[in-house]
């Protein structure tokens, strides 16, 4: 099952109303442990050119990496940008860092369209979630 919820631009929180033009996504649902997370934590340059198209493409090509279960991704009206990956093996997370184009766009992130970031990976070993009824 491949899962995907985005938003970068909701800061609503408790007690906060969104503003109604702005899409509402729900987290993915919990995945059956163990699985594995990437997360990749960025604060981005003023450079813009090309990088939607090249987050589009990297999207798409994610997906076709067998055990490759979801993603969730956020960016805070400061900058801070986060995006949290899951796989189901570290072999799976193993065979996207080889990717060809992802590597490329990783050099491109390098040198025009990230300040900073990190990459943090993990294993799960327990997960759970809530929905309302």
């Amino acid at each position: 099952m491949t899962t995907d919820s985005s938003d970068s631009s909701d800061s609503s929180g408790p007690g906060s109303s969104a503003d109604a033009s702005v899409e509402r996504v729900a987290p993915l649902p919990p995945f059956q442990p163990p699985y594995y997370v990437v997360v990749f934590t960025s604060l981005r340059t003023d450079e813009d050119a090309g990088y939607g198209e090249t987050a589009g493409r990297m999207a798409d090509l994610v997906r076709e990496v067998p055990g490759f279960l979801g993603v969730e991704s956020a960016r805070t009206p400061g900058g801070l940008g986060i995006t949290v990956s899951y796989f189901e093996s570290e072999e799976a997370i193993a065979e996207w860092r080889r990717q060809v184009e992802h590597r490329a766009a990783q050099e491109r992130g390098r040198a025009e369209w990230y300040e900073s970031f990190s990459v943090h990976v993990s294993k799960v070993e327990r997960s759970y979630g809530f929905v309302r009824e």
